[in-house]
C-alpha cells in the first residue's frame, strides 16, 4: 500500500494512511516518512500499538541518534528503563495516579507551556514521537504551531531584525517561571544551550522561528529588551491561524518537528484522569547510513 498523507489544518499537519510502522524497515517508506515530515511537520499515524523497544527501535531507524539528557531523567528514575523513552505520564513506579503535590506532577505541568523538545540541549531534538497508551475520558490534547508559516507572516522589518540572533535555551529558566526549582546536582545535567531565533531547514528550505519557553535571552541583548522581544513572537507564533489541536485515541503516535514546530498540552484534571503516554526524541544530528 502507497503511503499518503491527509492534511489536517490548512497550514501544517497531516495524517498518514493505515500502515504498521513496526514493520517498516525499508529505505523507501522510511524516506517518504521524513519527506512529510519536511512537508507537514507533524504526522498522525494511528493505530499503532508500539512495545517501548519497538517504539525505540523505530524512532532509530527513522532518524537516528536517541535524546537522553531529559528533564524527567534528571529529577527521577526512568519507570520505562530506558533513558530514551521518557515517561509522559501522570502516574508514580506503581502505576498510582500522581498526588496533587507530588514533585514529579510540579515538573510535568511545565509540558503546558509551548515548547520545543530538548531546545535546552546542544545538539537539540529534531523529531518528537509520543505514542498513546492510556488516554482519559476527557479533553487532555495537545497543540501544535506552525513555526515556519510563523515566519513567513512576519513583516519584512521584523524578519530582518531577527536575522543572525541568537537565544539562550534553559530547562531551569522556563520551569523556574512556574515555580519549580532543580537541585544543584539535577542543575548540572541540565546548562543550558545556545541556538539561532531563525533556523533554516535543510529538508525543506523554509525558515523557521526557534523558540519556546525555554528561551530565556538573546545573546548580547539587555535581558528585559530581548524578552520582550521573544514574549511578542511567541505571542505572534500561537495565533489560532497557526495551530492544530489535536484530539489523543488510544495507539496514535504522532511524530513533530522540533525545529519546525512548538507544542503544549493542554489543561485538564490530571489528579483523577489517568494518562499514560511514551515519548522518543531524536537528536538534530546527520544521519547515518541506516537512518
Amino acid at each position: 500500500m502507497t503511503l499518503t498523507f491527509r492534511k489536517l489544518h490548512g497550514l501544517f499537519a497531516a495524517e498518514a494512511s493505515p500502515i504498521d510502522l513496526r514493520k517498516v524497515h525499508d529505505d523507501a517508506t522510511l524516506a517518504k516518512i521524513r519527506a512529510g515530515m519536511d512537508e507537514h511537520a507533524v504526522l498522525v499515524f494511528r493505530d499503532q500499538p508500539f512495545t517501548g523497544a519497538e517504539q525505540v527501535d523505530f524512532a532509530a531507524r527513522l532518524d537516528g541518534q536517541l535524546h537522553t539528557k531529559t528533564g524527567l531523567n534528571a529529577i527521577q528514575e526512568n519507570r520505562h528503563g530506558h533513558a530514551a523513552l521518557t515517561d509522559i505520564s501522570n502516574v508514580d513506579a506503581d502505576g498510582n495516579v500522581n498526588k496533587a503535590d507530588d514533585r514529579r506532577r510540579f515538573y510535568s505541568l511545565g509540558n503546558r507551556l509551548w515548547h520545543t523538545d530538548a531546545s535546552f540541549q546542544d545538539p537539540a531534538g529534531r523529531y518528537s514521537m509520543l505514542n498513546a497508551q492510556v488516554v482519559p475520558d476527557v479533553d487532555a490534547d495537545t497543540e501544535f504551531a506552525d513555526m515556519r508559516s510563523a515566519y513567513d507572516a512576519l513583516p519584512d522589518e521584523m524578519k530582518a531584525r531577527l536575522e543572525g540572533l541568537k537565544v539562550h535555551h534553559s530547562l531551569a529558566y522556563s520551569r523556574g517561571m512556574m515555580g519549580f526549582s532543580f537541585s544543584q546536582a539535577e542543575q548540572q545535567t541540565l546548562q543550558g544551550a545556545i541556538h539561532p531565533l531563525v533556523r533554516t531547514l535543510a529538508g525543506s528550505k523554509r525558515k523557521s522561528l526557534y523558540l519556546a519557553s525555554h528561551a530565556s535571552m538573546i545573546v548580547d541583548w539587555h535581558v528585559p529588551e530581548g524578552r520582550l522581544l521573544l514574549w511578542e513572537l511567541m505571542e505572534h507564533a500561537t495565533q489560532r491561524e497557526f495551530v492544530y489541536r489535536h484530539s489523543w485515541r488510544v495507539d496514535d503516535l504522532v511524530i513533530w518537528d522540533n525545529r519546525a514546530t512548538m507544542h503544549r498540552g493542554r489543561s485538564y484534571d490530571d489528579t483523577l484522569h489517568r494518562r499514560e503516554m511514551r515519548r522518543v526524541t531524536t537528536l538534530d544530528l546527520p544521519r547515518t547510513a541506516q537512518a
